[in-house]
């Protein structure tokens, strides 16, 4: 009898903490979005010295009160969870022991205590409470993206990291020492501020020949910029064409579908009853 009770209650907790279709499970995630956000702004407002040093021992207290709720609700989700280890090593899983885990760190190492931002990343869940779950399969389409063009980046990154060497090495034997470049590396440190358009001014060629480099070098900077973005956007377009042709109509036969389709634009079918939910 004992445990049907602790069962249920855990039951009816998991679906508060876990879920956001019951009113309870909204209210929770309702609130715990406003602590989130009131935790990273004390983060922030603590920053100022003139109110770090006033309120110290307020914004500590509060602090400490944040961490002990952000704790208590990671415990619960842990006992609750149906697979408790799956949760611990999950996204969010790891991004709500790192909220709470800062501040103890700090006890032991002060400078800790910054990486309290990290709770921000708990904003996330606004996704999951105000059901936007097709910006979340947006941004799987860009995950897929990601991994599918990472040798290509790779090989392209490789190709940026050769022309900086070789560039900042010919600017080293060209303007020397006597003009800032000291060493080789700190041509390719120009080599690549000068290539990502940055541009720091902190050192730069003063030889005619150091600057029609430069000015080479420039130019080349705009051209690569645009090659990473090409690499992904061909990508993102490429799983998007594959999310929508792996729906296919049962009906007609159609498989060409917006990921969000609830019916067959051919047939007119009820996509979501075949079991293609969007």
């Amino acid at each position: 009898m004992l445990s049907e009770r602790v069962q249920h209650w855990r039951e009816r907790t998991r679906r508060v903490i876990f879920g956001s279709d019951t009113p309870g499970g909204k209210a929770f995630d309702v609130v715990l979005l406003i602590v989130i956000v009131i935790s990273v702004l004390l983060v922030m407002v603590e920053s100022l010295p003139q109110i770090g040093r006033r309120y110290d021992g307020l914004l500590i207290t509060l602090e400490w009160i944040i961490t002990g709720l952000f704790t208590l609700e990671y415990i619960a989700r842990l006992a609750t969870a149906k697979r408790p280890g799956r949760y611990a090593r999950s996204f969010f899983g790891i991004i709500d022991l790192l909220a709470a885990l800062p501040v103890y760190l700090a006890v032991i190492i002060p400078p800790a205590q910054s990486l309290l931002v990290v709770r921000s990343l708990r904003l996330l869940r606004v996704f999951r409470v105000l059901k936007l779950a097709e910006w979340l399969q947006e941004a799987n389409y860009l995950l897929i993206a990601v991994r599918a063009s990472a040798r290509k980046i790779a090989v392209f990154l490789l190709t940026v990291l050769l022309i900086n060497v070789i560039f900042g090495s010919t600017m080293y034997v060209i303007e020397g020492a006597e003009n800032g470049f000291d060493s080789m590396f700190r041509g390719v440190y120009w080599s690549i501020v000068t290539m990502s358009t940055v541009g720091f001014g902190d050192i730069a060629p003063t030889t005619a020949m150091g600057q029609v480099i430069a000015s080479i070098l420039m130019i080349l900077g705009y051209s690569v910029i645009a090659v990473p973005t090409g690499i992904v956007s061909a990508e993102v377009t490429s799983a998007g064409r594959e999310a929508r042709e792996q729906r296919q109509c049962e009906e007609c036969g159609q498989h060409v579908h917006e990921p969000s389709a609830h019916f067959c634009h051919q047939c007119g079918a009820d996509l979501v009853a075949q079991g293609g939910s969007p």
